[in-house]
């Protein structure tokens, strides 16, 4: 579903990304695993047309270097962005509401029983604002409005960040829920443990490389992993 090779990103002449290649097949949970400044977030705003690249990134066999941001959105990619960008003062309603506003035609509010039914919470405080929810429930919330543009691909960027333990074992079964609906699932994270267990496969990113990849259990395995990233 998602190519890319050779991918190369800079922030003001100095490298984020330099060859980085991946793919991404249909139905799957792909992590991209590495500490801070590894190139992570990078990677992803790369893909959804944010930062200026060199390479190739192809989702479904379209060129997305040739796309703006707001039409790669629309062929189906979508992104839950570090921090989670809610608009605050906004209702939980109209934030999912938001979420969908490229949307055409009668079905556009319908991803609305997706969101619901994996985020029971959000049914119940529709009319709160975004502010007030807890990290975990906006994280929730961020989740929903991606989903409300009805994506292909879910990027999720670090979405246990700043969020209570029992609530990042919630979002992570959401994750692979999410998963066995169809849905294909490129999971950018700092919790190398618990991403590493939902996935099917895995990059490891250091320093804007891709210095090892394989199946996701595999790379929790390894040795040399396990001592710079579990500390084991």
């Amino acid at each position: 579903m998602l190519h890319i090779e050779g991918l190369n990103a800079s922030y003001r002449g100095l490298k984020a990304l330099q060859g980085v290649s991946l793919d991404v097949a249909k139905g799957e949970i792909v992590a991209v695993v590495g500490a801070n400044g590894a190139g992570k977030t990078t990677l992803l705003k790369s893909i959804a047309g944010l930062v200026a690249t060199e390479g190739r990134i192809e989702f479904d066999g379209t060129d997305l270097r040739a796309l703006k941001a707001h039409m790669i959105s629309r062929a189906g990619v979508g992104l839950v962005p570090e921090g989670r960008r809610l608009f605050p003062r906004l209702s939980v309603e109209d934030n999912l509401r938001l979420g969908a506003y490229a949307v055409e035609g009668p079905e556009r509010f319908k991803p609305l029983e997706l969101v619901f039914s994996l985020f029971p919470r959000l049914a119940e405080r529709l009319k709160q604002r975004a502010e007030t929810l807890s990290g975990g429930e906006q994280q929730m919330l961020a989740i929903g409005r991606a989903l409300m543009t009805g994506p292909r691909l879910l990027m999720l960027d670090e979405p246990s960040q700043g969020i209570m333990p029992k609530l990042v074992d919630d979002i992570f079964a959401a994750i692979q829920r999410i998963r066995d609906l169809g849905l294909t699932v490129l999971l950018v994270e700092q919790r190398l443990a618990e991403a590493l267990e939902i996935a099917d496969r895995a990059y490891v990113l250091q320093t804007g490389r891709i210095v090892m990849s394989g199946k996701a259990a595999d790379i929790a395995g390894d040795a040399d992993v396990r001592r710079a990233y579990l500390g084991l």
